[in-house]
């Protein structure tokens, strides 16, 4: 580096969601280790729903509340990621991007570690955990964490569980 050249900014991150005011509880609830889901209150539907929406998609009812899910899941697809050239996505390939069936109905995009790719099975009971945004976050951004899932029979099971997020040099190991 030349010693009159300012420093590099930090590459931009693809990771760090955009937590607003509607959306503030959800992401405050995770980082305690809580899933949050919407449910609607209205007559007649009463549909739990992911991602959180200020209104109902089945019946269009605003009449919607936040619920705690159990954070349990069953798996319905996935697809093991080997290129991403995203920040901060690259320092931890391969990983298993999924969409889970959430045991209060909705279906939910996430991620699935601690199981290598020949373990996973369509209909696996899964368990939500967290992983805690770590590195260099926009200015201003608190830390967030996001929910991921392990099969059930790990040590985590029937409960929400911290799971580390590797360093951006580190490739995560299945």
């Amino acid at each position: 580096m030349h010693a009159n050249r300012p420093p590099e900014p930090p590459a931009p991150r693809f990771d760090v969601p955009e937590a607003d005011a509607f959306s503030r509880p959800y992401w405050e609830a995770a980082g305690r280790g809580r899933l949050l889901i919407r449910r609607c209150r209205a007559a007649g539907c009463g549909q739990a729903h992911h991602y959180p929406r200020e209104f109902c998609p089945r019946c269009w009812s605003e009449d919607v509340v936040w619920e705690t899910a159990s954070g349990r899941a069953v798996l319905y697809t996935w697809s093991v990621v080997h290129v991403n050239d995203l920040p901060p996505f690259g320092g931890r390939l391969p990983y298993t991007a999924a969409v889970v069936d959430l045991a209060e109905g909705p279906r939910m995009m996430t991620e699935i570690v601690g199981c290598e790719e020949d373990g996973l099975r369509i209909g696996m009971p899964l368990t939500a955990g967290f992983r805690r945004l770590e590195g260099e976050l926009p200015a201003g951004r608190p830390p967030l964490s996001v929910p991921v899932f392990t099969p059930a029979s790990s040590p985590a099971q029937g409960q929400s569980s911290s799971v580390d997020q590797p360093s951006s040099g580190e490739a995560r190991r299945r």
